[in-house]
Order: C-alpha cells, then sequence, then structure tokens
C-alpha cells in the first residue's frame, strides 16, 4: 500500500487528538493512565500490528491485526480510528528505534565503514526495515545537510509534532557522509538506498533460523554492493 503525505499528515492530527481523548479523566480533563485492561489490550494490539504489518505489509486489514492480538476489531478501531493512525503509530516507533541505532553506531564505532555496517547489521537484524514508512524508501533520493536541517529546525518552530523522519534521515546522513569522504562507500549511494537495503534485507519467512540466514547472506550481499572500489 503506498501511504500519500496527505494521509499520514492526517493520521498525526487524529492519533495527537486521541492520544489526549483517551487518556483523560472525567473531572479536569488532564491526562490520565490508561486502566489496566486498556494498557494491556493497547500492548497486544500494537504487537500485532507491528507482527502483521511486519509480515503482509501495510496493506493488511485491520481485522487480521485484531485476530493476532486476540481482541475484537471495535477494540482496535476505539484506539485507532483508523488504519492510517494505527500504521503511522507503528512507523513512528520503528522509526525511532532505527534512529537510536545509527546514534550508537555513530557514538561506538571510530571507523567510518565499520559504524556504517554496524548500523545496517543492528537494523536488519531487529526487523525494523519491514516497517519502514513508504516515503523513505525512495531509490537515489538524497537529503544534503542543508536539506536534512533546515526541515528538522521547521518542525519544532512550528510547534508541530515530528514524526521522526528528519531525524533519522540526518542521523543516518551522518553515517553515510562518513563513510563517502572516507572513500569506502560508492559515491552515488543516498541516505534513501541504505534504508531500502534494511529494508530489502530482512525477508518474511515462517522459520526463524532460516529467516535469520537467508538475511545475513542477503546483507553481506547488499553491502559488497554499497562499498567503493579502487580504479584500475
Amino acid at each position: 500500500m503506498r501511504i500519500q503525505d496527505a494521509q499520514w499528515a492526517t493520521a498525526a492530527a487524529v492519533n495527537a487528538a486521541v492520544d489526549g481523548a483517551v487518556g483523560a479523566n472525567g473531572g479536569g480533563g488532564r491526562p490520565g493512565p490508561l486502566r489496566v485492561d486498556a494498557q494491556r489490550n493497547l500492548e497486544h494490539v500494537l504487537r500485532a500490528a507491528r507482527e502483521v504489518f511486519g509480515e503482509l505489509g501495510y496493506g493488511a486489514p485491520m481485522e487480521d491485526v485484531a485476530r493476532r492480538a486476540r481482541v475484537g476489531v471495535g477494540t482496535v478501531y476505539r484506539r485507532f480510528p483508523s488504519k492510517d493512525v494505527l500504521v503511522r503509530r507503528i512507523a513512528e516507533e520503528e522509526t525511532a528505534r532505527l534512529t537510536e541505532q545509527a546514534r550508537t553506531a555513530l557514538g561506538q564505532e571510530e571507523e567510518a565503514w565499520p559504524a556504517l555496517s554496524r548500523f545496517l547489521r543492528t537494523s536488519v537484524a531487529s526487523g525494523a526495515g519491514r516497517l519502514l514508512p513508504p516515503q523513505v524508501l525512495r531509490p537515489g533520493a538524497d537529503v544534503s545537510d542543508e536539506a536534512r536541517v533546515p526541515q528538522q529546525r521547521s518542525a519544532v518552530e512550528d510547534g508541530g509534532s515530528s514524526d521522526g523522519i528528519p531525524e533519522l534521515l540526518e542521523v543516518v546522513g551522518q553515517l553515510v557522509d562518513r563513510a563517502r569522504a572516507a572513500g569506502e562507500l560508492r559515491g552515488d549511494v543516498s541516505v534513501a538506498d541504505v534504508l531500502l537495503v534494511i529494508a530489502t534485507a530482512a525477508p518474511a519467512l515462517p522459520d526463524p533460523v532460516a529467516q535469520e540466514a537467508a538475511s545475513a547472506r542477503l546483507l553481506d550481499i547488499l553491502l559488497e554492493g554499497l562499498r567503493s572500489r579502487p580504479t584500475a
């Protein structure tokens, strides 16, 4: 399923409104914690959504999510009034996870190529690639420093809630820039290409052992394709 930018923006606004409404108590309208059963159902729905969307893609129906969570579909819709809202929630969580993995690689690896390689291997192993927002998977697209920083700044200055994509592009962009500067990454490889590798190298197979082996093998091949080669 291709989710248009306008749908994602609408989903963000609805999600924020739902968060406030569900968390409000009946007294002064101040946010409060969910009931224990409601919190448990929410966790079941989010876990089921990650599994279902990871296996079948974001086109999977809400009924599949409800079935996997072992709740009624009405329970899912009470928390997420449309599938776009649920999709955006899952994509935001995965975007945040990838961003943290990229920051860890930057902070703990001194060499450029090991840092990029570590990020890719960690991200593929976590399975996050299958849940990336569709708009970041545009082959060949690149995000320069000048383009990344103003985008991130405008989200804060405008008072809007960020979906985490600018931060992800910024941090992965640093990994890409370092590897390029070290001469270890092909000059035509973009940030979007690196994210596409994560999505491509995460097959969904019924056997976990086979899935891990297939992912590792495919990632090895893709990493070799990313590396620059000395000219003759």
